[in-house]
């Protein structure tokens, strides 16, 4: 879409590469605009599966680019046209190397997984200057690794490591420097390969549960969501698995 932010298919996959390696890939609005107008183009095509979020230069995102900050930036998850602001409907893994701090953690956290090289680090840094989140991180971060972590994040700023990063639940994998990406790429290709109404509508469920004050309003939910796949997917499922198909996320 532009020099800095690469989107590249392989296959069902889309790979969303900020690419500002001058600023840590540090998001100026244009870019930030960039990623979401991608990030929805994404949702909308029906040839793409799954996708993966990465940076160049050994960096996630540093956050907000300080240094190209305008009164009335856009807000990555309160704007519509943020990067952090819709749902999506598919799979988007965060590849992890380097920094994801301040937005660029909000970047991170918006991803339904995350897999991070020993390089990684995270953290609220622009808590030492005085910038607010408004990339969705205080609403996803105590979701993801419970209130007290959360806050400790929030309040400190200080920096959380690849390993305590996994201890958290922050991150889900680890991998050696620079593999990341690969990793990502292959869960994502897994992903695309399974069938979708079912593992969308169970990540809808699991996301939407928040909303609901009755437990049984969720179940409620989750049976609803579930229809589609029922009906779609899972009669012949069933019949494929009875007959010795369906192991390790084939959909043929």
């Amino acid at each position: 879409m532009s020099d800095e932010l690469i989107v590249e298919r392989e296959g069902a996959v889309a790979v969303f590469t900020i690419n500002r390696p001058q600023a840590r890939n540090a998001l100026d609005d244009p870019t930030a605009r960039a990623l979401g107008a991608a990030l929805k183009a994404f949702d909308e095509d029906d040839d793409l599966l799954a996708g993966v979020l990465t940076g160049t230069g050994g960096a996630f995102c540093a956050g907000a680019d300080l240094k190209a900050l305008a009164p009335g930036y856009v807000a990555w998850a309160g704007d519509a046209d943020g990067p952090c602001a819709r749902e999506l409907s598919k799979p988007l893994i965060a590849a992890v190397e380097g920094h994801a701090v301040a937005g660029g953690l909000g970047v991170a956290l918006r991803c339904d997984i995350r897999i991070a090289s020993e390089t990684a680090v995270f953290g609220v840094f622009c808590r030492r200057f005085g910038v607010p989140m408004s990339d969705g991180t205080t609403v996803r971060l105590p979701r993801i690794v419970g209130q007290g972590r959360a806050l400790h994040m929030l309040l400190t700023g200080e920096a959380v490591d690849a390993r305590k990063a996994l201890d958290w639940g922050l991150v889900t994998s680890v991998v050696p420097a620079g593999e990341a990406r690969a990793a990502a790429v292959g869960t994502a290709q897994r992903l695309a390969k399974f069938p979708q109404i079912a593992m969308r509508s169970d990540v809808r469920s699991a996301l939407e549960q928040w909303n609901f004050d009755s437990l049984w309003d969720a179940f409620a939910n989750e049976k609803r969501l579930a229809e589609e796949a029922k009906r779609a997917e899972a009669v012949s499922g069933a019949a494929r698995f009875a007959g010795g198909e369906g192991r390790h996320g084939q959909r043929d």
